[in-house]
């Protein structure tokens, strides 16, 4: 049985020698997470472009025979922001997520480089990662369409496949997906309360015009790379993973 306690002296002892590489990792991992949804957020929030069209009609300087086109124009306009931000998240985004994993988990080690980043991309693994990682978002989005709490459920359920793609990125998509369900049985709500556990220090972050966040995160990767250690561990012992099927070690 594992302790928050436990995991997070663990992540602080790993930090001491390779912190600055670990915010570097981190930065660009939450850059590549977070910088093209944000696009698309602000877009969609010019649904003050409908207000806006709106107030322009009563004032007199447009007319309606402009409304429709403006109206495909920005359909057309959002879609393409969409579909660019899909692209972005699963050919880039995707892969240097199971990279960043992957240097976690080395860090746990050894002192780890930031060039793993890359390891998603090589040769072998790229087409497999973004496979897997593809099926594993469309489980959690098609979970999330019943209600949103099932979809919660189903995110912690498969939280662990960006680490088994790390320790061996060339598993099949569906035994990554059942692994990660197998690894987290019985362990959602203390993962819940983990990431709950960390509020405290995103909260102090943000009082340092939201940049201290930033440090928080290297943080909570180090903690989560701890968190499936364990519990690649407890799979182990309890014969859920076939031999050589994780913990590989080649880069």
């Amino acid at each position: 049985m594992w302790t928050r306690e436990e995991l997070k002296e663990r992540a602080k002892i790993v930090l001491k020698r390779s912190y600055w590489k670990a915010l570097l990792v981190s930065f660009i991992l939450a850059l590549v997470s977070g910088g093209f949804s944000s696009i698309t957020q602000r877009f969609n929030q010019r649904d003050d472009g409908r207000v806006f069209i709106e107030k322009q009609i009563r004032g007199g300087n447009i007319s309606w025979d402009w409304v429709g086109p403006a109206i495909l124009i920005a359909i057309i306009a959002g879609l393409g922001f969409f579909i660019i931000s899909l692209a972005f998240s699963i050919f880039l985004a995707n892969p240097l997520e199971v990279g960043a994993r992957r240097f976690f988990m080395s860090l746990t080690i050894e002192d780890a480089q930031v060039d793993l980043l890359g390891y998603g991309f090589k040769n072998g693994r790229y087409m497999n990662v973004i496979k897997t990682m593809f099926y594993t978002n469309l489980l959690i989005f098609l979970w999330s369409l019943l209600l949103v709490i099932p979809g919660i459920i189903k995110g912690y359920a498969y939280s662990m496949v960006p680490y088994i793609l790390a320790d061996n990125p060339e598993i099949d998509y569906k035994r990554a997906v059942a692994l990660s369900n197998q690894m987290t049985m019985g362990e959602k709500a203390n993962i819940w309360v983990l990431d709950l556990s960390f509020i405290g220090w995103y909260l102090l972050g943000a009082l340092a015009c939201g940049v201290g966040i930033l440090f928080v995160h290297p943080y909570v990767n180090a903690t989560k790379a701890e968190l499936y250690i364990t519990l690649r561990r407890r799979a182990l012992q309890n014969r859920l993973i076939q031999d050589g099927e994780l913990n590989n070690t080649s880069t």
